[in-house]
Formats: structure tokens, C-alpha cells, sequence
């Protein structure tokens, strides 16, 4: 698809991905609560007609055309012949293509300014596949790449991986030596104290960084052509930070040249050791799990890990490791109607144990009999995802039983709060036959949340107290994605659960985890989204959560957020809010309408007590004079091979973004419940 991007992300954002609409059916700015049955309705029997045979729901998850270029290098680097892969190759090239703009950059949302690192990738998957750098969209893609700096403003992972091809120079990019892994559990710096998802990528990066692959690829196919002023190593190194000189960051370059200089001279006492430890931890992690933590990237770290260290193609560890990465992938060789042409396009990861959740939750707010066997089939499945081996998690909450769930079908190592709350939401709606056995397994998960509580009172996602600043600083750590902080929108969702279950404010926990969520909040009112976009997210948690834990609406703080969320709601009575708001803050709350925001900005409205207003009104009108006659709401742009989602959910913020096929549904359905429910109740 090619998209013009306007100098103002956002207007473009507004302007040009308007989601296909139908006439409005109603006059009035209310609708009746018989036509709100009526679109509940619908969209619940949308909604079952989606579940799967043994109970669970997976909806696509689409991100940027990164993973589409990553899928290209990869097997140009494993040298497949396989016609079957080389054909997903070819279609994988048409899909990147599809999201190029008009300016020959890619961006990593659409209508968003174009990304260094992923218009090189592109660029780059455009020559390995036999593109010639004299066609247009790639004279365009070279002008733009060059006019914003070209190769060396990449990230590391891009360099690394362009290394491996012989486009960048192994040492000029950041080190990542494998002795990482042998820093005891107790020592300030290990690998437990950054991210669990970085600590996936990172290990398996490790082991390449200290095997060093090396490809060499056709003159025809090289990007020289991409390095502004020539390609020379002293160009490529990163440069001090001139302007503070005692600084970490000058620290971390200081230590990262010591690293290089000692790899040069073959200083390496400890390399060997280092490397059987990360061979062991990594395949310690294939265990129980959809690969190496269930994402894409460690995923393919990890499959290039294996060749590195010398396991064969015919080796059960690789074969499953590929047979994994592979699964990510959707292809269609003969095209949809949604997109016309055969298209090949990779996942991030899947999110089964976090649709069925929420598919659940929605149906049982929607009134489904809390016996209805569809509903017991999918909490049974859930069931079976309880996690019972510890993990990751365990390093620092030593005393806590295993309990919970992960997001995709397989990932024991690495169990979340978020998924976990949203599970327990879930089987709260079922009256299971094996109650016994469903209560043990949620009295296990809400220990477990709370062995998860961080000192500040709030949740984070994956890991507990992981918040060092400090290595913000590394130089290898330009992904933006090296910390996993509490979160409000996390916090909000586990205080609705422990409401659900019987818990108060009575209990200091739950009285630490509100002091956490005030503390966090926006001048304006509003909260930050840290796993969904953005402001409009993290504030319809919020507001969840306060009230099912009993916080009165008269608050100010509560009344503060329901004005800032009136104060954004669009001309046409929707909401929306662009990723850019992660960029420029200024912007939160601004964007096109979508399905699943306008949902969210409802549900905090009447979450605040806001049952009466216009703002709840037009919103809830918007919703139902843009149901499809199937029941289902569309959130997308464009049409046929310009067809392509509207980012409402976060990977990482300013990094990476997702697009859940769920949340146009399950958001709008439970909206208008909630809507019926307080239309309904007395006054």
C-alpha cells in the first residue's frame, strides 16, 4: 500500500485511514435500548461463530512489514531452497511492499513518519529477493533512507542482522559478548534484571554476536549504496556524548570498546563457558513453550543460535525451532477477499489464552448463561493453560508457587499478571461442574499475582521490580524495550479482578496498588496506555478498577478523567488516538475513530458514573450505526490490496505495534452492555 505521510503524523492519521463506515440508521442522538439488544445480539452470535472446535478463540495479530523483511533474511542467511519457503518469500516481498509510502519510506503504524531501521530492512529484503535499485520505489525507498541519515542510524538488531550479510562491520556495533549470562543472580548487572522479552532476544543475539555469521551475498544484491559520505568502520562506530562526558552512556562505550578491543586480541577466558551456558538456558526455554518465549524475534535469534553452534538442519532441536517460527505465519497463496492478491504474512506471536479471555469475559457481561456449554468448553481450555513449572519470574519472587497464564498456547516460562487477571475476569462468568478444581486453580493465580506485586504498589507485566534505569543506558539497548515496569492499565485490570473475588480496600494491597495509580496520574486527567494506545486505554483501566474496588465517582481524580476523556471524543461522536501520542504526548487522544477505542472511552465514561451524558450517547450511536449486518465492526482502512489495520494495541511504545483482529469486536460488544446495564438500572 502506498500512503502519503503528512508532516503531521497525526492529521495524516485522520485524514487519509478513515475505517469504511455504513449510513447511520438513527435520528436521534440516544438509541433505544431495544436496538442496543438487537447489536449485542448480533455481535454475540458474530462472536461464537468465531470459536474454535475444542472452545478457544485466536484472532490474527498483525504488526509492521518488518517481520516480513526479517522472514526474507532469514532464509537468504539459512540459504533455503525449499520451493515452498521461496514462494512465501516472493509473497512475503509482496506484502512488505504493500505498506510502503508514498515518500518511500516504511513506517511501523500507518499514517506514521517513516522508521530508519525498518525502511533498511525493506530496502535490503527488496535486493535479496532480486529487486533492481533503479526501480522506482526503490530509488524512492534509497533518497529517503539517505536524506535521514542512511545504514548507521539503524538500531542494533538491524546492524547485527545486516552484519551477518556482510553489510555492516561486526565491529562497529554494539557489543552483546555471551559472559553476560554468567553474572550471578545477586550482582547488580544480570540478565534477570532487564525484560523477560529482552533477555529472550538477547541470549540467542549472544551467541550470534560471538559466532559471528557471515554470508556473502551477490555485489548486486550489497547496500553501499545506503551509507551516506561511504562505508568505512570509523563512520559506523557510536560516538561519545560530547556534551557530558561523565556520563553512563559514555560508561557503557567506554566498557563496549574495552569488549571489541578484547575480541580482537582473543582476550576471551571466559567465552567458551559463557557460550554453554546460553546454549543451555536457551534450550532449557524450547521446553513447554511454542519456541523460545512463543516471539518472533528470540524465535529467529534462537534458530540462527542453533546454526552458529553447529546444529544440522536434520536436528530435532532446529526442525522444531523452524517448524515454530514457521506456524507465526499466515499464507494465502490464492489471495482473500481482503486483500485480492496470494499474500504471505508472520505474526508476532498468537494470542489465544488473551482472546479467549476476553471473548469470555465479553459473552458473560452480555448475559450468555453462565451454564452455556460454549462458555464451559473455552473456561476448561483455559483451564489447561494454568501454568504449574516455575519460570523466568521465579529468580526474584522465590517463595511463590507457580500459578497463572501466558498469552499464547504454549510459554510456561513466561507467565503475565495481565493475561492471568483477564483469565480469572473470564471463569468468574462460568459456573463450572469442576468447581472445586476451578477455584483451587484461581486461588493458585491470585496468590501468585500478588507474589507479583512491585514495591511501588502497581504490576508489571512479566517480571517483579524490574526497573534499573541504568540499563536504559547500554548501547545495545536502542530497542526501547530493556525495562518491564509497573503499569496502570495492568494494575487497573488486576484491581477489577480482586473485586471480582471478594477483595477490598480493607486490604493494604490493594490500598498500595490505588496510591500507585493516583500517583501516575496525567495533569490532564488522563492515564498512560503502556499495552494498548495509549492514554485512552490506560484511563478506561483505570476507571475500571477504581470502581469495582469501590472507589467513589464524586472523586476528583475520577471526574478529571471522565472530562479529559469528553474532551477528546472526535466530531463524528467516536474516539481514537494514534500511536503518535507515544511520540508527541501533546497528541493523546487525537486520532480517527475506531471501534475498540470508542469502546474504551465508554466504558470509562460509565465506569465514572456517566450514564446521562451526549458524549456516552453519540458514542454508543457511533458503535451501532457502524455494525456490519454480520454483527462484526471493521477496523481497518482501504480496500482490497490497500487493506491494512488501524494500530490500537503496543509491543513496545515507539517501537513496535499490534493490531488485534479481536479488539473490533469484543470491546464494542462489551460496551453496549454495559451501556444496557446502566440504562436499565434504577435511578
Amino acid at each position: 500500500m502506498n500512503r502519503t505521510v503528512d508532516e503531521n503524523p497525526v492529521r495524516a492519521s485522520v485524514q487519509e485511514m478513515q475505517p469504511s463506515t455504513t449510513q447511520p440508521k438513527f435520528g436521534r442522538i440516544d438509541a433505544g435500548l431495544d436496538q442496543v439488544d438487537e447489536a449485542v445480539e448480533a455481535s454475540k452470535q458474530h462472536i461464537f461463530r468465531m470459536q474454535q472446535e475444542d472452545g478457544h478463540w485466536v484472532g490474527e495479530l498483525e504488526a509492521d512489514g518488518m517481520l516480513e523483511a526479517d522472514y526474507i533474511f532469514l532464509h537468504v542467511l539459512l540459504e533455503t531452497n525449499d520451493p515452498k519457503i521461496r514462494g512465501r518469500m516472493q509473497r512475503a516481498l509482496t506484502e512488505m511492499l504493500r505498506y510502503q509510502n508514498e515518500d518511500g519510506s516504511w513506517s511501523i503504524y500507518p499514517g506514521g513518519p517513516g522508521n530508519i531501521s525498518l525502511a533498511v530492512k525493506c530496502y535490503f529484503a527488496c535486493k535479496l529477493m532480486g529487486m533492481s535499485a533503479e526501480q522506482p520505489l526503490m530509488v524512492k525507498a534509497r533518497a529517503w533512507i539517505r536524506a535521514h541519515g542512511g545504514v548507521v542510524k539503524c538500531n542494533t538488531f538491524t546492524k547485527i542482522y545486516l552484519c551477518a550479510l556482510g553489510q555492516y562491520d561486526y565491529d562497529a556495533v554494539p557489543a552483546i559478548p555471551p559472559e553476560i549470562v554468567l553474572a550471578p543472580k545477586w550482582f547488580y548487572f544480570n540478565i534477570y534484571e532487564i525484560s523477560s522479552w529482552s533477555r529472550a532476544i538477547l541470549v540467542p543475539l549472544s551467541i550470534a554476536y560471538a559466532k559471528k555469521p557471515f554470508k556473502k551475498i551477490p555485489a548486486e544484491k550489497a547496500i553501499d549504496e545506503l551509507f551516506v559520505g561511504g562505508r568505512n568502520k570509523a563512520s559506523l562506530k557510536l560516538r561519545w556524548n560530547r556534551d557530558k562526558i561523565v556520563s553512563w552512556r559514555n560508561f557503557f562505550l567506554l566498557l563496549d570498546r574495552m569488549v571489541h578491543w578484547a575480541e580482537r586480541v582473543h582476550i576471551r577466558p571466559l567465552r567458551a563457558i559463557a557460550l554453554r551456558k546460553a546454549e543451555r538456558w536457551m534450550l532449557e526455554r524450547f521446553e513447554m513453550s511454542d519456541g523460545l518465549g512463543a516471539i518472533y524475534p528470540a524465535m529467529m535469534n534462537a534458530i540462527i543460535a542453533l546454526r552458529v553452534l553447529g546444529y544440522s538442519e536434520d536436528d530435532p532441536h532446529f526442525i522444531r525451532a523452524m517448524d515454530e517460527f514457521e506456524k507465526l505465519g499466515i499464507d494465502e497463496p490464492e489471495g482473500t477477499p481482503d486483500y485480492e492478491e496470494p499474500t504471505f504474512r508472520m505474526q508476532p506471536c498468537v494470542s489465544p489464552v488473551w482472546d479467549t479471555a476476553q471473548m469470555v469475559y465479553a459473552l458473560g457481561e452480555a448475559g450468555v448463561s453462565r451454564t452455556d456449554p460454549r462458555l464451559l468448553k473455552a473456561a476448561d481450555w483455559m483451564l489447561s493453560k494454568e501454568v504449574r513449572h516455575k519460570g523466568d519470574w521465579s529468580v526474584k519472587v522465590r517463595n511463590a508457587q507457580p500459578g497463572g497464564w501466558y498469552f499464547e498456547y504454549n510459554n510456561e516460562f513466561y507467565p503475565d499478571t495481565d493475561d492471568s487477571a483477564q483469565v480469572l475476569l473470564a471463569l468468574n462468568k462460568v459456573d463450572n461442574p469442576r468447581e472445586r478444581y476451578q477455584y483451587d486453580v484461581s486461588r493458585r493465580a491470585i496468590e501468585w499475582i500478588f507474589a507479583m506485586q512491585c514495591k511501588n504498589g502497581g504490576w508489571a507485566s512479566f517480571d517483579k521490580n524490574n526497573t534499573k534505569m541504568i540499563f536504559q543506558h547500554i548501547p545495545f539497548a536502542d530497542h526501547n524495550a530493556m525495562l518491564d515496569p509497573p503499569t496502570v492499565d495492568i494494575t487497573g485490570r488486576i484491581l477489577e479482578m480482586l473485586a471480582t473475588y471478594g477483595y477490598t480496600r480493607r486490604d493494604k494491597r490493594i490500598e498500595r496498588a490505588i496510591q500507585f495509580i493516583l500517583k501516575e496520574q496525567e495533569p490532564d486527567g488522563s492515564w498512560f496506555g503502556r499495552w494498548g494506545v495509549n492514554y485512552l486505554y490506560g484511563t478506561f483501566l483505570v476507571l475500571r478498577g477504581l470502581e469495582a474496588i469501590g472507589m467513589w465517582n464524586h472523586e476528583p481524580e475520577i471526574q478529571q478523567a471522565a472530562e479529559w476523556i469528553r474532551s477528546v471524543q472526535n466530531s463524528d461522536g467516536g474516539w481514537g488516538e494514534s500511536c503518535h501520542s507515544y511520540d508527541d504526548p501533546t497528541t493523546r487522544g487525537v486520532g480517527v475513530s475506531t471501534p475498540s477505542q470508542t469502546a474504551w472511552a465508554i466504558l470509562g465514561l460509565l465506569s465514572a458514573g456517566d450514564t446521562r451524558s451526549d458524549s456516552v450517547a453519540k458514542g454508543v450511536r457511533w458503535l451501532l450505526e457502524r455494525q456490519r449486518a454480520d454483527g462484526s465492526w471493521d477496523e481497518s482502512m482501504g480496500e482490497g490490496k490497500s487493506r491494512e489495520a488501524i494500530i490500537t494495541g503496543t509491543g513496545f511504545p515507539r517501537v513496535f505495534y499490534l493490531a488485534y483482529h479481536t479488539y473490533r469486536d469484543v470491546f464494542p460488544l462489551l460496551a453496549l452492555t454495559n451501556y444496557r446495564r446502566a440504562m436499565s438500572a434504577p435511578d
